[in-house]
């Protein structure tokens, strides 16, 4: 799931963070393998779901009764809620289905995410950050990192969202991995090169903010005039311009070795996030990491 920029050219253009919720792959997906349970409408203690109609409160009870325990358990989701007090991740799930379903998620699509939420199992991911720019203190106990091409009109969504979790969730760590389409965007790197020459002196969310807008030029003409916008020293922007190259090239490899392959594409403390791209999904798996693992 997800709206990027590919590598290839041939896929058509998605649009809208809510939309994206119903942008899956087609497919016949079987149930989620829970015991067999009868769907029960019965309401969950402390979950609200007054904001969907009949239909939707239908499909929350199905959904709730059919998907797995998120703890790995024999038993459904429901039950992992209402009777086992050890698995700390079920009221968080609940809700989780619940915010898909308020986001009009249809009910493969949520199926879907669930499972790559609570379902799959990856090997943890190490990325050399050091010299990446970094929002957020260095010993947070979550940390994104998020590979992006500033000239990839889904990394410009996107800014709004990551911005918003930054200012709501202070206490995590982003790290931002420069990762040109160099195929589809020609002066993506040009861009990459010139936030890292700017954060050198510090400037970093200013000409990131700067080049990230849309319609930007990013040559390397328009990217100096930029510096020379936001006061920087451009002798040393120029020459940092320059020695950035290799860092952006090792960026690069570390993401296609981690399976990168379009933008953006974020890690949730070391593992591919795949929730849906929307601040408020990427705010409950923070919230949920921080509760679970205390």
């Amino acid at each position: 799931m997800g709206v990027a920029c590919e590598k290839k050219t041939n896929k058509p253009s998605d649009t809208g963070a809510v939309a994206a919720l119903d942008q899956a792959a087609a497919g016949a997906h079987t149930a989620s393998g829970a015991q067999a349970e009868a769907a029960d409408n019965t309401p969950l203690q402390g979950i609200d779901t007054s904001k969907l109609d009949k239909d939707k409160t239908e499909l929350f009870g199905k959904l709730v009764s059919s998907l797995k325990s998120p703890c790995g358990k024999a038993h459904s989701l429901r039950t992992s809620y209402t009777q086992d007090t050890s698995c700390k991740r079920a009221p968080f799930a609940v809700r989780y289905v619940l915010a898909m379903l308020e986001d009009e998620g249809s009910e493969q699509i949520i199926r879907d995410e669930y499972a790559k939420k609570y379902e799959k199992t990856a090997q943890p991911l190490k990325f050399d950050t050091s010299k990446a720019p970094r929002v957020g203190p260095d010993d947070a106990r979550i940390k994104l990192v998020e590979f992006f091409d500033y000239e990839c009109p889904h990394c410009q969504a996107f800014k709004s969202q990551m911005e918003q979790v930054i200012a709501d969730k202070p206490e995590v760590n982003v790290a931002y991995m420069m990762f040109p389409l160099e195929s589809v965007h020609p002066n993506a790197r040009s861009a990459a090169r010139a936030a890292l020459a700017a954060n050198l002196q510090g400037k970093f969310k200013d000409m990131h903010d700067r080049l990230i807008a849309p319609q930007t030029a990013h040559t390397r003409e328009a990217v100096i005039g930029y510096a020379k916008e936001l006061g920087l020293d451009v002798a040393r922007f120029e020459k940092a311009y320059e020695d950035v190259n290799p860092q952006i090239t090792t960026d690069l490899k570390q993401g296609e070795d981690a399976g990168v392959d379009s933008t953006p594409t974020v890690f949730f403390n070391d593992r591919k996030y795949e929730g849906p791209m929307m601040a408020k999904y990427i705010e409950m798996w923070i919230d949920e990491e921080l509760a679970v693992n205390r």
